[in-house]
């Protein structure tokens, strides 16, 4: 049996479900919005290449190193977005929350908060991980100011860490969130969510 399963989270804003190419037209359409896939330190497949980035996490689940999922907006019913669990390792109950993407219609709207906070729930209530990860690029200032809003905690930066298909090398800052943290993370995410805007 895969450690994890497939499973549907639901939130008030989003809920995430099992990807499927069944999802792949409202994705490609998310991806398209604002260029979002151009912006070059970010993974956000071109709109043509949706089916092909599904087909991709597909392949990885059924080989157990990820879990996909793809983010619907409960305001509109429509795919957004996508995310993993992935670099899964079951022996040590850790997973990595990762290749994320949003169309920028719902960046900045709590909507993010959210999808984490349902995620890192079922990570550390339901799996019993030990310790959960995030890893962006350095050069993504956006996307570490975020992960260091859900409280997790700057592990390290691994230098000259991949090439990316342009040949330039890429810094990747991992940070994480273990299981003795969990409790005052999921506090301060509750209160990002339920605090008066």
């Amino acid at each position: 049996m895969p450690w994890p399963e497939p499973v549907t989270l639901e939130g008030k804003l989003a809920t995430l479900v099992p990807l499927t190419q069944a999802h792949a037209g409202e994705l490609a359409e998310a991806a398209a919005e604002g260029g979002v896939h151009r912006l070059w330190y970010t993974a956000v497949p071109a709109p043509e290449k949706v089916p092909a980035e599904i087909e991709r996490r597909l392949k990885l689940q059924e080989a157990g190193s990820m879990l996909a999922f793809t983010i619907i907006s409960s305001e509109t019913g429509k795919a957004v977005g996508m995310t993993t669990y992935m670099n899964i390792d079951a022996a040590n109950k850790r997973v990595e929350i990762g290749s994320t993407w949003y169309r920028p219609a719902v960046q900045r709207t709590g909507l993010n908060t959210e999808c984490k906070l349902m995620l890192l729930r079922h990570a550390f209530e339901t799996l019993g991980c030990i310790a959960v990860e995030f890893r962006t690029h350095f050069m993504n200032r956006q996307s570490r100011a975020a992960i260091e809003r859900l409280g997790a905690k700057l592990d390290g930066i691994l230098r000259s860490h991949q090439q990316l298909p342009d040949g330039s090398l890429r810094d990747t800052c991992v940070y994480s969130i273990i299981a003795s943290e969990w409790l005052t993370v999921r506090n301060h995410l509750t209160w990002q969510m339920e605090k008066p805007r």
